[in-house]
């Protein structure tokens, strides 16, 4: 990953409602949600919420497929882990892999 695409994950994840949205949909996973039931559990208008997934669709944090009359939206889970691999990357002298996190 270079580091605009990471910039554009960063930037659409500072935001509450892109976050929580984003988590709700990661729970899902590999369903995903219809948009009106994300909106509902998120407490958000349509509208808003769908703006902030456009942002997130545009990070390609998140996918959509049409079902009927619904649009399913779900994590795409291996774009944050890019994300993620990215700022870790140099970890340890450049070895990520001996840099596990102590388990709880």
């Amino acid at each position: 990953m270079e580091i605009n695409a990471a910039l554009t994950c960063l930037q659409a994840l500072s935001q509450e409602t892109r976050v929580n949205a984003f988590r709700l949909l990661a729970r899902h996973e590999p369903d995903g949600l219809p948009a009106g039931q994300l909106a509902q559990q998120l407490k958000v208008p349509p509208n808003t919420l769908s703006a902030h997934l456009t942002v997130l669709s545009h990070a390609q944090l998140v996918t959509s497929r049409r079902e009927g009359r619904s649009i399913i939206y779900r994590a795409n889970l291996e774009r944050i882990q890019d994300t993620i691999d990215f700022l870790v990357e140099d970890c340890c002298g450049g070895h990520p892999e001996i840099c596990h996190p102590p388990s709880c």
